[in-house]
């Protein structure tokens, strides 16, 4: 039985008997452990790109959402992934909203999440990665950062927020995700509007350039998928206005129509039914800048993960097909991308 079969069918219906963010919290735990592991996968050397000024191993990342708190980041190069965004985090710690939180939906091969940017907070975060760093353990893959609004954050002091996760984690980022499109944190998409948007990446492009004018952190938008065509097109056009270093594509959708009444519940949507959206989004926004995208939605075979390439993403994340088909789904995607380039 191959490692990935062995997951899909004894590991994964064991796990999926407990409470969702129970498991979780076990498989942080297992994966701090197995981070002390002294072995690697080694990617093959034709798999490594530069995208945004940064050099990755293979193009196959973790999602924003998976490691919060930055508990766990040398297990991820270990498991074979290329890059590891770990977040979202906020200036302030916060516990996210009631449990329960997380709902798995395994014949949709989805899940529902309400979580609200539960994390240890920016300085907790920032002294974590010190702390690694100063180790020695720190991994050669790609860390990104993602960082949100802090709840109780009012929206006109959103960018004052941002800038104080910016600063606290700046020294340990490759790169950073503005993240405004979490469907979980109440308000906080009114931040993909316009005026809004412009006034944040206004700040956050001042204060990256006051502390690396020779080597800018690059830094990319998350996006939601229930965004209309017209109002992408503004957002690329300030991302592009700002410098930006790229758009990720996308964040969980709100829109629950393609799962029977009796699942529908409050929460972003995640896994399989967001698929065909998001390698939507990810095509028109490909379309129509030279920006890299960095595609997230509904990955869970190597065909999905081929589709987002196809569409023009230059680097993919998995977070729900992780959960789904365990790590035996990053050397799939991988194996799938030499063939192609071999076939060429």
């Amino acid at each position: 039985m191959t490692g990935g079969a062995l997951y899909r069918n004894l590991l994964r219906p064991a796990l999926f008997r407990f409470d969702a963010e129970r498991v979780h919290h076990l498989a942080m735990s297992a994966l701090r452990a197995f981070a002390l592991a002294p072995w690697h996968q080694r990617p093959d050397p034709k798999l490594a790109r530069e995208v945004f000024g940064v050099r990755f191993p293979n193009p196959v990342g973790l999602a924003a959402g998976f490691d919060k708190n930055a508990v766990a980041l040398p297990a991820f190069e270990k498991l074979g992934f290329g890059f590891v965004e770990a977040g979202t985090i906020t200036a302030a710690a916060q516990p996210g909203n009631p449990k329960p939180r997380i709902f798995r939906l395994p014949p949709q091969q989805a899940i529902i999440n309400r979580l609200g940017f539960n994390n240890d907070g920016a300085e907790a975060v920032a002294a974590r990665l010190a702390r690694l760093k100063a180790s020695g353990r720190w991994p050669c893959i790609p860390i990104g950062l993602n960082i949100g609004k802090t709840k109780v954050t009012p929206i006109e002091q959103a960018a004052a927020d941002y800038l104080s996760s910016f600063e606290k984690l700046f020294p340990f980022a490759d790169y950073f995700v503005l993240n405004v499109s979490s469907p979980n944190t109440p308000g906080l998409r009114a931040l993909q509007d316009k005026e809004a948007l412009n006034q944040l990446l206004a700040a956050v492009q001042r204060r990256n350039r006051e502390f690396s004018p020779a080597r800018l952190r690059p830094v990319l938008l998350k996006i939601a998928p229930d965004l209309e065509f017209p109002r992408i097109e503004e957002i690329i056009a300030l991302v592009e206005q700002h410098g930006l270093a790229g758009i990720v594509a996308t964040n969980t959708t709100l829109d629950q129509s393609a799962l029977p009444e009796p699942l529908r519940r409050e929460g972003g949507l995640s896994g399989l039914p967001l698929r065909a959206r998001s390698t939507e989004i990810v095509r028109f926004i490909a379309s129509r800048t030279a920006l890299p995208v960095v595609a997230v939605g509904g990955i869970h075979d190597a065909d999905s993960a081929m589709e987002k390439f196809d569409a023009g993403a230059a680097l993919v994340q998995l977070y729900t097909g992780f959960i789904y088909e365990g790590p035996a789904l990053i050397a799939r995607i991988n194996a799938a991308l030499l063939q192609k380039m071999e076939s060429r």
